[in-house]
């Protein structure tokens, strides 16, 4: 400790913070710091964040100051620091003051963490008291999200308010030099929750389930394991929800969990044991090792190695695995000695369904998934997915933004009304904006049942509450059918403000960039409401945030059947096909004139030809489908996007690429004919299909920079923003970033929210408020 200086001047100042500065070790910091500087005063949490009174000599008061931007725990952030000078009062010492409350501000609630070394330690060292223990955490790592009732962010208004602490987890939570100093969900096996795991039978019967105390959760732990390593099926209760686990390697186990799950061709995620394991089934670049390893602990897409030890029902017909590492204690002695290196991880839900978060849903809800239940009696008050990344460039690329993420908020750099934004219908999100932030949700799924419309709204409630927020307006997709759109056009008291799909896209990257101006937008995806009635997502666009024009599109092609058309890619290639070879394409030698019945491609004919129950589209989601099928590698889909996941895992480093034109126009139109012509030619002749796929690739990145050039020759802009569904594709992001920096464009793509529609509700929210603030 420093000792004060006789007669030296003394200085008082008031701190306020905000940023993520509850939950995470931040008072205790302070207190050591100014307890080390011989600084005096207190230290509190407060609605909106933390606020310090320090007093001391007056250098003292300024390097503790100097040293709190600087020197911060882990998990802190600062976001903003106000300072004003009060007058001293004589104070002997520093302490740590009780929270309070003030119903108009808010602080930020921290994401949940994953499991610290200094945690890990604890739990797998015999002589520890926490050995074994499935609960353990710090103020470093563990639960926070998910178990917050309310802010500011304190035991009472947590789901551990029920779990009394022991004599020894008191003294810990009570000592500002203990790592486990008001670390709210602290707890040890004599005093915390437990674990209890039940059998498919019992559950039905409604067996009382008794949790475990002391060292019964390791018999109940060992117990879950030998189930596994025999090829059952076990829904692990977790952080945010239940996961279904099984053996990765075991191709009976995990192709049964497909059949129950009705998850007929979408990856499931793998959870390894360690980073030497993902790297034995991946190939892993230095920035997935960092992305795997961090506190956050996503689902990191990675390249699979063709001998990856896995069932080769885990992620058929994908060229990538999405990995993830153990991120609670409970995850991390799943593993311990048991003979598996990796377990099927994927979200506790019947299809299209919200994830479970409670023991009173698991049974009604995973009847017939699971033979096995390994449940908790530690409440989730937040239900969250996992996070999905992937790294491009050396940088995050998120493509599902939920777990270790949210509520983590966009930082907008100016100030913004209160305004709810609803988001899509596909992989949802809401926001919220107040401050200078915009608190984006986790993700909440696809908005096509009434199950995950009313998860919207659990959400929105809880976000409501924590963050104090009041909105005064609801922004939405313009589509009038999207159970988001109702949502928001059924508040009263809210002023509806319709943001049309793609100027939501373009804007959610400008946010996510902090860039503000007219910039060239290019908007590439599956579906989306035109301001013509159509169905757009192959756009150019100039914009700003108030506002956008629609300069250049795919052409249109008519879309037979409408939604069914997206499940069947082989109706997209009929349209293609027609419009390329007219009477003429049901003679040419492809995979579906021999593989579709002639019925239904004479139907579908006809549907076209005469415009009944069809749509114009511009999709650039389509046209991915409709060479798929084209093709021969995928006619019917059984999950959204799956036959452009499929055309890219082909694709070999081919050189060359395909022809294609531009008309001229108000907006100009990009016309792919010459390219099915040409991609038909290659694929009756020798070109095999590798070689096509990747010249179709290479074909759309010189599409984009060719319309951004032509954008750029009649408006003088140079900045590009990409976004939408497509640019999850590596291969188009990286080809088309590539031209266009050897172009000299100025090139901005997503790196906090995700570039498909879970990065809607963020564009959607700055454009309401810009529009908002010119009225």
């Amino acid at each position: 400790m420093v000792p004060a200086t006789a007669g030296a001047p003394a200085a008082r100042r008031r701190i306020e913070i905000e940023g993520v500065v509850q939950g995470v070790g931040f008072r205790p910091f302070v207190y050591r710091l100014a307890r080390s500087l011989n600084v005096r005063g207190f230290v509190l949490n407060s609605s909106q964040g933390v606020v310090i009174e320090a007093e001391g000599e007056t250098d003292g008061v300024e390097q503790f100051i100097g040293r709190l931007k600087t020197e911060l725990p882990p998990l802190a952030r600062i976001d903003e620091l106000r300072i004003s000078c009060i007058e001293p009062l004589g104070e002997h010492r520093f302490t740590i003051h009780a929270s309070r409350s003030a119903a108009e501000h808010f602080a930020l609630v921290p994401p949940d963490v994953g499991t610290c070394e200094d945690c890990r330690r604890d739990f797998t060292t015999s002589t520890n008291r926490r050995y074994g223990y499935p609960f353990t955490n710090c103020t470093n790592c563990g639960p926070r999200y998910t178990i917050i009732r309310d802010v500011p962010y304190d035991r009472p208004n947590t789901t551990m308010e029920e779990f009394g602490m022991c004599a020894k987890c008191q003294a810990e939570y009570d000592n500002p030099l203990d790592r486990r100093f008001h670390a709210e969900p602290n707890a040890c096996p004599e005093c915390g929750p437990g674990l209890a795991l039940v059998s498919a039978e019992e559950m039905e019967a409604g067996a009382p389930v008794e949790f475990a105390s002391g060292l019964e959760n390791c018999g109940v732990l060992e117990r879950a394991r030998r189930w596994l390593e025999q090829g059952r099926i076990v829904a692990v209760k977790g952080l945010g929800g239940f996961h279904l686990a099984c053996d990765a390697s075991n191709n009976r186990a995990v192709g049964l969990l497909r059949e129950r799950k009705r998850r007929n061709g979408k990856a499931f995620a793998i959870m390894a044991r360690d980073l030497e394991t993902v790297e034995r089934l991946c190939f892993v670049t230095d920035a997935d090792r960092a992305l795997l390893d961090s506190a956050r602990r996503p689902i990191v897409l990675l390249p699979r190695r063709e001998d990856a030890a896995v069932s080769v029902h885990v992620a058929p017909g994908n060229a990538r695995l999405g990995a993830m590492l153990p991120y609670t204690p409970l995850n991390h002695l799943l593993f311990e000695g048991a003979s598996y290196g990796a377990l099927i991880m994927t979200s506790g839900n019947l299809s299209e369904e919200p994830i479970v978060s409670r023991n009173g849903e698991a049974w009604p809800r995973l009847r017939g998934l699971a033979d096995y239940f390994l449940l908790h009696n530690r409440e989730i008050q937040t239900r969250v997915d996992d996070s999905v990344v992937q790294s491009f460039q050396g940088r995050a690329y998120p493509v599902r933004r939920s777990r270790g993420f949210a509520p983590d908020p966009v930082d907008l750099g100016m100030p913004v009304r209160e305004v709810l934004a609803c988001g899509g219908e596909l992989k949802n999100t809401l926001c919220l904006t107040k401050d200078h932030y915009a608190i984006l949700s986790q993700h909440i799924g696809d908005l096509e049942n009434l199950e995950t419309m009313e998860f919207f709204r659990e959400t929105l409630r809880h976000l409501e509450r924590f963050f104090r927020v009041s909105p005064e307006a609801a922004a939405h997709d313009l589509h009038p059918n999207y159970l988001s759109t109702r949502y928001a056009l059924e508040q009263s008291g809210l002023r509806p403000i319709g943001v049309q799909h793609h100027h939501a896209h373009i804007a959610s990257c400008m946010a996510d960039n902090g860039i503000d101006g007219r910039v060239i937008g290019v908007a590439l995806d599956g579906t989306g409401y035109g301001t013509d009635g159509q169905v757009w997502g192959g756009e150019f666009l100039v914009c700003d945030y108030g506002d956008f024009e629609r300069r250049g599109h795919f052409g249109y092609v008519p879309l037979a059947g409408g939604d069914r058309a997206v499940r069947e890619p082989w109706r997209s290639a009929l349209a293609y096909l027609d419009a390329a070879f007219g009477n003429e394409a049901a003679a040419l030698p492809l995979p579906l004139f021999q593989e579709i019945p002639s019925k239904q491609i004479a139907f579908v004919h006809t549907m076209i030809a005469r415009r009944i129950q069809t749509v114009e589209t511009s999709s650039c989601g389509r046209l991915f489908d409709a060479v798929a099928s084209i093709l021969g590698i995928r006619h019917q889909t059984t999950y959204e996007g799956q036959a452009a996941v499929e055309l890219e895992a082909v694709a070999n480093n081919s050189a060359g690429s395909y022809p294609f034109d531009i008309a001229d126009g108000e907006p100009f139109r990009i016309d792919f004919r010459e390219t099915i012509r040409a991609i038909v030619g290659d694929f009756a002749g020798t070109s095999p299909v590798p070689a096509i796929s990747a010249r179709f690739h290479r074909t759309m990145a010189q599409a984009i920079v060719e319309a951004c050039g032509r954008i750029r020759a009649s408006e003088g802009l140079n900045r590009v923003c990409l976004s939408g569904g497509t640019f999850q594709n590596l291969r188009v992001l990286e080809q088309s970033l590539a031209r266009l920096h050897a172009r000299g464009f100025e090139t901005f793509i997503h790196h906090r929210v995700p570039p498909n529609d879970g990065g809607l509700s963020l564009g959607q929210a700055v454009v309401a408020n810009c529009r908002l603030a010119a009225n």
